[in-house]
């Protein structure tokens, strides 16, 4: 699914409008019905409604989903920014069409007595924002925002741009429960800084031209079920273990052996044929007891790694998870990194690297220019940070995120309650599954497992770490359907990865 600008989102209203065809009055109408419906399937009626409305189209949507829900007897109030004659055309004709119902000029002597019972509809500001809100304006938004009160956005949050919110007034600003958003997410509700304006966010559909957006280039696109789908093939009646790839996942050092457990244990539940778990001489039979299905391959150093085993045998391949940053597995590291630039046509050119992996990598962070092209990265945002020098927003760090996988032709999977993918083309992926029960020790391990074991299977890496996030995702959400977010462990989540393939196989 893209993400578009508001320019492109202008563009599809008028070209809908234009090809339908369609009045663009009936599409705000349309638009306006679909919140309205969402509106009362939620909240009865006797909850009091205050409904802001500013200037343009976006009061013009407020205006009718005030006059739709007032017709199905709800208290309905309100309150207009400017006067009726600086609103917009289609805005106009929706404040004429609320017969009886006077709405109320905005004032710092008017402002709405909010209760935190109530529930504002907030349609004073929507995509076109480039500046910050003054005056009138962010004062209003300002007593809303102490009321307490449940705030719905319809379509984004008054005061919030499209994109970049870096040096917005984040005080002039809704903050939103709910956002009702039209036909695409905007990039603004992927990064946490706007967390709390946002809330939750509802895509609707009201109809827009898909045939005209298939045709908007955008870099920016939210992961679907489809796209996974499409990736991850149904396996033929006479495969065998052959068919799917041999891992090897090169992890763990005293204390730390949990890791490269969970990581093996997922790798295994995401379908590899085969996986080799290179551990610590001291850690084999940890290994061997909690995964028997496991090969283990044992380095010569009893409790940490400082080599890299023979590569022929593998399909791809995984460093990082729990191995510590001593200078020999530094050096082992290095290793892999020269060997998996050799040449050699036995050896693997899949690699994921992870946790201890990224933070070496920071160390040394001329060994970046030795990642094999398409190689996937798996950050949390401290990581990255170690990486790319410190970011104060998402956004700056989405940008920092793009700019590597472009200079390094590899693939920036940046953890986060919307995991994101970049591509070395410049696109970027975000992910809506998974929740907060998922900030657990171990979490990483296991989306280390998934991905290295969709890379074995074939997946290209674009696939391989696309479809890693969302089943990872996906599996959190199914194990915290069980356990309840506090108590979920990362343990869940491997015993949960059948149920998101399942959710593929289930359409």
């Amino acid at each position: 699914m893209k993400i578009l600008t508001p320019e492109q989102i202008r563009a599809i209203d008028a070209y809908t409008v234009e090809h339908e065809p369609i009045a663009s009055i009936d599409l705000m109408e349309r638009a306006a019905t679909a919140c309205m419906r969402w509106i009362t399937e939620r909240f009865d009626r006797h909850r009091k409604m205050v409904v802001l409305v500013g200037p343009g189209n976006n009061g013009g949507d407020g205006l009718a989903v005030a006059r739709m829900l007032s017709d199905q007897h709800y208290d309905v109030s309100v309150y207009m920014l400017t006067d009726a004659g600086r609103l917009s055309p289609d805005a106009s004709v929706n404040y004429r069409r609320l017969t009886g119902r006077k709405p109320i000029m905005l004032s710092d002597e008017t402002m709405p007595d909010i209760l935190p019972s109530t529930v504002v509809i907030d349609a004073m500001f929507g995509v076109g924002l480039s500046r910050s809100l003054e005056g009138l304006a962010a004062r209003t938004v300002m007593h809303v925002n102490q009321t307490g009160a449940t705030i719905i956005a319809v379509d984004m949050p008054s005061g919030l741009f499209c994109e970049n919110n870096d040096g917005n007034d984040p005080n002039a600003v809704i903050r939103a429960r709910y956002t009702l958003t039209f036909h695409r997410p905007k990039l603004s509700f992927f990064f946490a800084e706007n967390a709390s304006f946002v809330g939750n966010v509802t895509v609707l559909d009201i109809g827009l031209s898909e045939e005209f957006t298939e045709v908007q280039s955008s870099k920016n696109f939210v992961l679907t079920t489809q796209d996974i789908a499409n990736a991850i093939k149904p396996r033929e009646k006479f495969a065998h273990k052959g068919n799917f790839g041999h891992a090897c996942i090169v992890a763990g050092s005293h204390g730390m052996v949990g890791a490269a457990v969970l990581s093996v244990r997922a790798c295994l539940r995401a379908g590899v044929g085969l996986v080799t778990a290179h551990v610590p001489e001291r850690e084999n039979p940890i290994m061997q007891i909690s995964v028997p299905e496991a090969l283990v391959s044992s380095d010569i150093r009893p409790e940490i790694i400082s080599q890299i085993p023979d590569l022929i045998p593998y399909s791809a391949v995984a460093f990082g998870p729990g191995t510590g940053k001593k200078a020999e597995t530094q050096r082992a590291l290095l290793a892999l990194l020269n060997m998996m630039n050799s040449g050699n046509s036995g050896v693997p050119t899949r690699l994921v690297l992870d946790a201890d992996a990224l933070n070496i990598l920071s160390e040394n962070k001329d060994w970046m220019n030795l990642l094999p092209a398409n190689s996937i990265i798996t950050p949390h945002p401290g990581e990255f940070d170690r990486l790319a020098g410190r970011s104060e927003t998402g956004y700056q760090r989405y940008l920092k995120q793009t700019e590597m996988a472009r200079k390094y032709a590899v693939f920036v999977v940046l953890k986060g309650a919307h995991t994101s993918v970049a591509a070395p083309d410049g696109s970027c992926f975000f992910n809506t599954t998974g929740n907060p029960g998922m900030a657990t020790g171990g979490s990483g391990d296991v989306l280390t497992g998934i991905i290295v074991s969709l890379s074995a299977q074939g997946l290209s890496p674009s696939q391989a770490a696309c479809a890693g996030v969302w089943l990872h995702g996906t599996a959190g959400d199914a194990a915290a359907i069980k356990s309840g977010q506090q108590a979920l462990i990362a343990s869940d989540i491997v015993r949960n990865i059948g149920k998101a393939f399942k959710k593929l196989q289930n359409g």
